[in-house]
């Protein structure tokens, strides 16, 4: 196993495995940080702040360049954040069903060019979700820690008629993006993981 090249600060398993399928191995720090919208803050810059402060907060435990990241499913101007319970995961389901929203997704890597930041606006149509469906889909544990309650590259995927930007943003981490700014800042892709 190759050395770690990067601080992911950030438990997600999707997003170290969208980093493993790039060849970038990492190293794990994640940081608890107040993940609460600021009043008037827009998604994007909601979004991009949380990004930047996982990569500052995770600084003082590391020497390697650090990615935080940070996702928001919005819809109608609401920041839909990970669902607290069944009924909230439902309300959300249910605000979905049948419509666009938007997902964005941030990206900010700390090195030796100081900052660096990006986001992704993607946007994804779901169909119509039976409220059968909606319970189901709960009780698989699956929608419990995901942003807008539903994962994408998991058993929701059933529940996406059309997607129209980044596919690895929604899941966690724009790839095309993240790697830019890897590059940016000297960290080697294609690594074996």
């Amino acid at each position: 196993m190759t050395a770690p090249v990067l601080c992911l600060a950030s438990a997600s398993p999707r997003r170290r495995a969208l980093l493993a399928s790039i060849g970038v191995p990492v190293a794990v720090h994640p940081c608890d940080i107040d993940e609460t919208p600021q009043v008037g803050e827009s998604a994007q810059a909601y979004v991009q702040r949380l990004a930047v402060a996982k990569a500052e907060a995770a600084a003082p435990f590391t020497h390697l360049p650090i990615l935080g990241s940070d996702t928001a499913v919005v819809v109608d101007g609401r920041i839909l954040g990970k669902p607290a319970n069944a009924e909230e995961g439902a309300e959300m389901l249910r605000l979905l069903s049948g419509r666009c929203h938007e997902v964005l997704t941030a990206v900010a890597i700390s090195g030796p060019e100081g900052m660096l930041s990006s986001c992704v606006t993607t946007q994804v149509t779901m169909r119509e979700i039976s409220a059968d469906e909606i319970v189901a889909y709960w009780r698989t544990g699956e929608p419990a820690d995901k942003a807008g309650g539903y994962a994408i590259q998991g058993l929701a995927a059933i529940f996406v008629k059309q997607i129209q930007g980044s596919h690895s943003a929604v899941v966690g981490l724009p790839l095309y993006e993240t790697t830019h700014l890897l590059c940016r800042q000297g960290v080697p892709i294609w690594q074996r993981v």
